[in-house]
Parts: structure tokens; sequence; C-alpha cells
């Protein structure tokens, strides 16, 4: 009974939602107050809702219930329980709920924090909101309903993909889809905006928020995808450039490039068409990246094999309010005045460059992902796209980025010294220039451009903390007032110097790992010895053992440095029960200086030995380390006061006019 009570609260929010995408949009084009209004309580009842259904779905497989179509197809009765859990959500069905539970969580959160919003923007907002929830609840009901029932349920499941039962994957998808469905409320904001034709400082003020918390969960949930492919899927790397994972990077690019062209139009007031067509973009790219997993164009560790059908109702979803929104934009935009002028070197003008750059790493991306799905489409021909195209392309982008990043922290607003802040970025390039060398004489071999891309990787960091220095006056004033100073900076200028840190410790382990990779692949048998990276691996042999649903056969491998004993790694080859799918277990020992990467191949029958690969992998830590610090970041920019949701103060010191709605 709770199942059905589950469908009908879809069903409920649903309609909700086609009254909140009607009524409070045809108030604010009639100018009538009430009508308006009906947009926050509609907002948080389709939320609670849509909460309703999902623990409704829940529940049917926390319990096993396999007369529900979905839990029978995704679900089996030995599965631990947060693998039931994340079971919910490890489907195209389930998965979609959750899709359109964050968009009700994103709007909610806007109407009941959004009070300072002029009345006319929020129910602008919430209706735009409303409209894409209807979208995709109305395709969820027609084609991808998850609470469809069996007439002649099974006596258990077929199980989850067992790559998908890991702890990461429990959580690495909602923290994706918030940042996905995040971007967003940073659409609905430039949609809104664009039907009053008022976008102004303010404007950016309140959008800056959501976009930011979108961005941080984006980045969080990427990090973490990251994290599981590098330890689970048994081939020692982090990042592969599949398509999926380009879907989710395409969004982040264009949402660090929204954040920061938010922040020059608040700040100057300009950038004012560039900043909508960047919100309008980067929802886009994320809608394009649902269409990727979902309609069958890809054949990737991380898409849902559903049918091409569905597919086409995403794209034709994707193509509405795409369509619509760059529409309206293309008609709007000639009345938009571009604000403030600046000169080129300016804080204003490194925000631009950094904007410039993203957008068009973005680009690459896009090209380098779709290319060969249209090449296939229209001729039948197959291609591959894979990692020597976007090291070549992307790379080059990335290299003046990171040299520009610390610049404009320093730069003052409309025009600045760039000879003065070189200055100032002396001692961060000498220390990037010691570790170039330190980087050449403890590694002989790898790429010659990997001890330049150390070097700016310390770089990046050392002026991040430059830049705390220098607002706090490290070195021309008293230790009182440096911590007095350093007390009262506001938190959003720790948040950009953190976040930058967190870039530049990225920067190292990627190319640490990327460039200075140890790997090994032998026959072992057991007694057998191997030295890799001043590791030595003891090989103790394979022993079977059985788990609550699976059976593998398990390698000891006793690990030692400089003939002291330090751990004992056990890869192993798994075999699920539900369905009967094998995986690789790796086995890693984790240390700053890098991952020693174990992995357990088939048996050779013909000498008695087993298939073994060996990795090590240099400081790859930090590239997680530094995604969480960025994470942390966000979260501490987000705290500052000035980025409360609301108008800044200093425009509620303007007539009343300026920013009340008409009545």
């Amino acid at each position: 009974m709770i199942v059905e009570f589950g469908h009908f609260a879809l069903v409920l929010a649903v309609v909700v939602a086609l009254f909140q995408t009607v009524v409070p949009l045809w108030g604010s084009l009639t100018k009538q107050p009430r009508l308006m209004e009906t947009a926050k309580p509609a907002a948080i009842l389709q939320f609670v809702l849509l909460c309703f259904s999902f623990a409704a779905l829940t529940y049917a497989y926390v319990v096993s219930d396999f007369s529900v179509a979905n839990v029978a197809a995704n679900s089996h009765s030995t599965k631990p329980l947060i693998y039931r859990i994340s079971g919910v959500w490890g489907n195209h069905e389930g998965s979609l709920l959750l899709w359109v539970l964050i968009l009700a969580l994103f709007g909610s959160a806007v109407a009941i924090f959004g009070n300072e919003l002029p009345q006319t923007l929020r129910a602008n907002v919430l209706s735009v909101q409303a409209s894409i929830a209807l979208a995709f609840g109305i395709f969820m009901l027609a084609t991808s309903n998850p609470f469809l029932r069996l007439e002649n349920p099974p006596l258990d499941g077929r199980g989850l993909n067992p790559i998908l039962q890991d702890p990461a994957l429990a959580l690495h998808p909602p923290f994706l889809y918030a940042g996905y469905v995040g971007f967003s409320i940073a659409f609905s904001f430039a949609i809104a905006a664009l039907i009053e034709g008022r976008i102004n400082a303010a404007w950016a003020r309140w959008v800056r928020p959501w976009t930011l918390a979108a961005w941080m969960c984006l980045t969080l949930g990427i990090a973490m995808g990251s994290w599981w492919a590098y330890y689970e899927l048994g081939w020692g790397g982090w990042w592969f450039w599949d398509p999926v994972e380009n879907a989710s990077f395409m969004p982040w690019l264009a949402g660090t490039a929204l954040l920061h062209s938010a922040l020059v139009m608040e700040k100057r007031e300009t950038l004012k068409v560039w900043t909508i067509l960047l919100a309008i973009l980067t929802f886009s790219l994320s809608l394009m990246g649902t269409f990727l997993v979902r309609s069958g164009v890809l054949t990737s560790v991380h898409a849902f094999a559903v049918d091409p059908e569905r597919g086409v109702a995403i794209l034709l979803i994707m193509t509405i309010f795409v369509g619509g929104g760059l529409a309206l934009f293309a008609l709007r935009a000639g009345e938009l005045r571009q604000g403030g002028l600046f000169a080129p070197i300016s804080r204003e003008g490194a925000l631009v460059l950094n904007n410039v750059l993203l957008t068009t790493a973005t680009a690459t991306v896009l090209v380098g992902t779709l290319y060969p799905l249209l090449l296939e489409g229209l001729t039948g021909a197959k291609i591959s796209v894979g990692p020597p195209f976007f090291n070549m392309t992307f790379i080059p982008l990335m290299v003046p980025l990171l040299i520009a990043l610390p610049f404009g922290p320093f730069l003052p607003w409309k025009r600045g010294d760039l000879q003065g802040v070189a200055q100032r970025l002396i001692i961060a390039a000498l220390i990037g220039l010691v570790a170039m060398v330190a980087t050449m004489a403890v590694a002989s071999r790898g790429p010659w451009l990997a001890p330049i891309m150390m070097a700016i990787g310390v770089y990046v960091m050392v002026g991040a903390l430059q830049e705390l220095a220098f607002r706090a006056k490290v070195g021309s004033a008293g230790r009182e007032e440096v911590l007095r100073r350093l007390w009262n900076l506001p938190r959003s200028v720790y948040g950009t110097a953190l976040a930058h840190f967190g870039v530049g410790l990225m920067v190292i382990g990627i190319v640490a790992t990327s460039a200075y990779r140890i790997e090994t692949v032998l026959v072992m048998k057991p007694g057998d010895k191997v030295d890799i990276a001043n590791y030595e691996l003891t090989f103790k042999g394979v022993a079977p053992f059985r788990g609550p649903n699976y059976r593998e056969q398990v390698a000891t491998f006793d690990v030692s440095r400089d003939g002291v004993p330090l751990t004992t790694l056990s890869p192993s080859k798994r075999v699920y029960d539900a369905p009967p799918q094998p995986t690789s277990e790796a086995g890693i020992h984790a240390a700053w200086r890098g991952d020693l990467y174990t992995v357990l191949g088939d048996a050779q029958v013909e000498d008695g030995g087993y298939a073994i690969r060996l990795y090590f992998n240099p400081l790859v830590r930090f590239i997680w380390l530094g995604a969480l610090l960025m994470f942390i970041a966000g979260g501490i920019s987000l705290s500052d006061r000035r980025l409360r949701v609301g108008a800044p103060r200093r425009k509620s010191r303007q007539p009343a006019v300026a920013v009340a709605p008409a009545e």
C-alpha cells in the first residue's frame, strides 16, 4: 500500500508542478501579487510530495518488495542494506526520481530562503523551475515509472550491478545530481530575469550562492566518481576521458566560469549578457549529460542501459528548454546594458581571461565527446577520441589559466599594475622554480614538461598563500595588526585562497601520477618476490573466501620496505551471486608519497602461477585532497554574510520602487 501512496504522491507532485508553472507566471505577467505568492507554498508542497514518493520507493527496496518491477530488476534479498538503499538510484527510473527530487529541493530552498527576492523575480524563478520538474515528471510517469507492479512477482530480484555495490557509489550519484540539477536554479534565475527584462548587480548577488552550492556538489561528486573508478575498476587510473565523465566535467567547467562571471557582474555590473548566456549554457550541458547517460547512445560503465525511445523524449525536453532559453536570450540581449568599462589589466580582465579559457576548454571537451557520436550517426563510421586528443587540446589551455590564476586576486578593480603584481608573486615563482629543479633531480625519467607543470602547481599554491599574507600585511605590519587583519578578512577571501590552493595541489597530484607512474605486469607463484618503487612484495598465494553476497579468490602479499614489514595487501577476483558478474578488487597501500596498487589476474594453468599487475602512483592522493579542499572552500565562501541569499544591503537603501514589484 505504501508503494501505491508513493505513486499517488508522484502524480500529485506533477499536478502541483503544473500549477506552479502556470499560476505564478500568469500573476507576474498580469501584476497580481496574490497569484505570485502561490509559488512559495506550491514549491514546498511539491518537494514534500516528492520526498514521500522517494521514501516509498526506498521502503520497497529495503523490504525487498519484488512485486515492484523496479525493485525486482535492481535488487536482491541477499544484498547488504546500504546497497539495497543505494540501489534506489542505481537504475534509470529510481535515479530519475532522485533527479526530480533534487530539482524540487532547490526550488523549495529558493521559496524558503529567498524572502528578500523581489516578488516578481521569485515567482518567475519558481515557475521556470517547476516547468523543468513538470517536463521530467511527465516523462517519468509516461515512460519510466518506478512504481509499476508485476502481476507475477519473482521470488527474488536480479540484483544490482556488482561494480555499483560500493560505498562511494552510494554517495556519488546524489552529489553528482545535486550539481547537475543545482545549475537549474541559475538557469531559472536567468530565464526569470529575461522574462522580467531587469538584470543588475542584485541579480548576480542572488544567483551566486545557488550556483556556488551546485558547483560544490558537482566538485565532490566528480571527485568521488574518480576515486571509485580508481580503486574499484582495477585499472589503476583516476580519469579516462570517458564520454560520461566528460558529461559531468563540462558543466563543472562552465559553472566555474559562471561563478567568476557573476562576481564581475555583482561588483562592476558588467558582463551581463555573458553571465546570462553562461547560466543558460551551464544547465544545457547538464541536460546534455542526462541525455547521454540515459539515451543508450553510449556504452560505458557509467551509463544506464535504456532504450533509445527514452533518449528521444529527453532530447525533446532538452530542445524545448535549451532552445527556448536561447531564443528568449536572443530577443532580450539587445536590451541589456553592458555596464562599466574596465582596463584589460584589472581584476575584471583577469576574470574575463579565466572565462575565455574555461569556455574554450569546455568547447574542446564537447567536440571530443560529441564528434564520434555525430560521425557514427551520420555516416555509420566508428572512431575513438581518447586521452591523447584531450591531453593535447585541454592541457595547453590550462597552462596559461594556471599561470594567471594567482594574479587575479592581487589586481584591483577597473585598472591594475601588472608589473607590481608580478613583483609580489616573485616569491611564488622562485619557490616553483625550486620545485622544478627538485623534481628533475629526484625523477630522472618522464616527460620534459612534467617538472614545469610541477613548478606551476607549487606556484599556484604559494600564490594563494601570498594573497592572504598580502591582505594581512605580513612583513610590513606588527604581529597584532597581522592577526587582526587575518581575523577580519571576509570568509570569501579565505574560500578563494583555499580553492586556488586546492587547484595547485590537484595539479601536482595529476602531474606526478601521470608522468612518474610505475607499472609492472608479471606472473608470480607463491613465494615469489618482486621490487617496485623501493617496496618488496612477497606473494603468499591465493585462497577462497565467501562474502555476504559473493565468492572470491583472495591473494596475499606481504609488503616491506628496506627490510621492515609494512602491511599486507589482499587483492581479489570476486564473483557476485546476483547477477553472477566478476569484478576485480584492488589491494592498495596508501601513503602520501604514493599508492602501491596491486591487482590479481587470471590463474596460469601451465605453470601454476597468477597474472599480477602492480602500480606505483606517486602523489595520487593529492588529486582528491585538492578536490576536497575546493569543496570545503566553496562552503567557507558560502558562509560569508556577503553571500546571503537576498539583495545587497546597499540596494535596500535605494527607493523602494527599485526593488519592489509593481502592484
